[in-house]
């Protein structure tokens, strides 16, 4: 009997597992049929797309352009009057008087730029009333400890953060340019140094982007010290804050605002991107790019209808400053009445029914910048803001 019940129980479990598996063959068969995801059906970045060969044929030429050259500068430091001095035929000297204008051009170059390095020595004398003594001070604009002046922090700091030259390069760059020797530690304590002021201003910069009336959001993973956290990017017309969190959830963006709410606020879909302004746009090119997979999925119903609709919306967008404000209003009601006809229809694709559930959680989000002409319809701005660091940190 302990046999038999022993084979059961054996055989209950096979069952189960096989069960399990033709789940999965089920599942992996289905993923056949889909479309692979691409820069341009998803949110996918240009690098990872696949790039077509170059044509065989040459390329068109180009419509010709009337040429162009360099002004001449309106206030040049030197000028240098050259004279001819004899007939290259004859051997005939020339006089100055006789010679006029007849061709001026500009010769630009850098002079030498080498280090200047200024020795300090500070005295040290005794008071004659009563006998203290007295060491001079150090000069405000030469303060002893690192002996590199802020011109060189500057360089460093902007070659290294603004045009991502490693410390590597920036010694060598240096010691070529200047023919200064830096070590990697000397600039990585001027970045520490510099991190104060920078710190200071980002306090600024935080509190001009949440005052703002329209703030657009976005954030992407960034590996700091071996551990993944999430760098976060507020923009405003007129300045962008850049946040490093550990967390990617709503909190992040809670805080940054700290009790404040804008009008309105630009983000993609993301849950913990909903509820921060009093309105929301979400951006068209993400959903631009959904519609498009689901009509790469097979979906032949209500994707192609909505991309139209998208396109429309931007079309109109774009002509925003020749618009009235009531015939921006009434754009915007037909675009609604479209989306809501748009959505009693029903997808016939597992990729044409998720858009569709997507879109009517979000379909008061889509046209806000309809009638607000400060709103764009896309969250270009933070994409453009995040791009540098994600390529900074490559």
């Amino acid at each position: 009997m302990a046999l038999i019940s022993g084979l059961v129980e054996q055989n209950r479990l096979l069952v189960e597992r096989n069960a399990g598996l033709d789940a999965r063959i089920a599942e992996l068969e289905a993923r056949l049929g889909v479309p692979p995801k691409t820069p341009d059906n998803s949110s996918l970045p240009p690098s990872r797309g696949e790039k077509a060969n170059r044509p065989d044929q040459p390329p068109k030429p180009r419509p010709g352009r009337p040429g162009v050259a360099r002004e001449l500068c309106s206030d040049p430091d030197h000028v240098r009057e050259v004279l001819a001095e004899a007939c290259a035929g004859c051997g005939h000297r020339l006089a100055a008087a006789d010679q006029i204008d007849v061709h001026a051009y500009d010769h630009i170059d850098l002079p030498p730029v080498k280090p200047v390095t200024t020795r300090v020595n500070l005295h040290r004398g005794a008071c004659p009333c009563c006998g203290a003594r007295v060491v001079a001070p150090s000069p405000a604009d030469m303060a002893p400890g690192s002996p590199f002046g802020p011109g060189i922090v500057a360089l460093a700091v902007y070659l290294h953060t603004r045009h991502m030259v490693s410390f590597a390069r920036l010694v060598e760059l240096f010691h070529g340019l200047f023919g200064l020797r830096l070590s990697e530690g000397a600039i990585a304590n001027m970045l520490a140094r510099a991190a104060k002021p920078f710190a200071a201003e980002a306090v600024r910069i935080e509190a001009e982007v949440r005052a703002a009336p329209v703030i657009a959001c976005d954030e992407t993973s960034a590996r700091v010290e071996g551990v993944t956290c999430w760098q976060w990017v507020f923009a405003s017309a007129s300045a962008v804050c850049h946040r490093i969190a550990a967390s990617r959830g709503a909190a992040v963006a809670t805080d940054f605002l700290n009790g404040v709410k804008p009008q309105v606020w630009i983000s993609d879909r993301l849950a913990a991107q909903s509820g921060h302004g009093r309105m929301h746009q979400v951006c068209l090119a993400h959903l631009l790019r959904d519609a498009r997979y689901a009509i790469d999925a097979g979906d032949k119903t209500f994707a192609p209808g909505f991309k139209f609709l998208l396109k429309r919306a931007l079309a109109i967008g774009r002509r925003r400053d020749r618009l009235t404000d009531a015939t921006l209003v009434a754009y915007g009601r037909d675009l609604d009445g479209r989306l809501t006809r748009l959505l009693t229809v029903q997808p016939d694709t597992p990729a044409g029914r998720k858009l569709r559930k997507g879109i009517a959680k979000c379909r008061d989000k889509l046209f806000v910048f309809i009638t607000r002409r400060d709103v764009p319809p896309t969250n270009n701005v933070s994409e453009r803001a995040l791009r540098p660091s994600v390529i900074f940190r490559k």
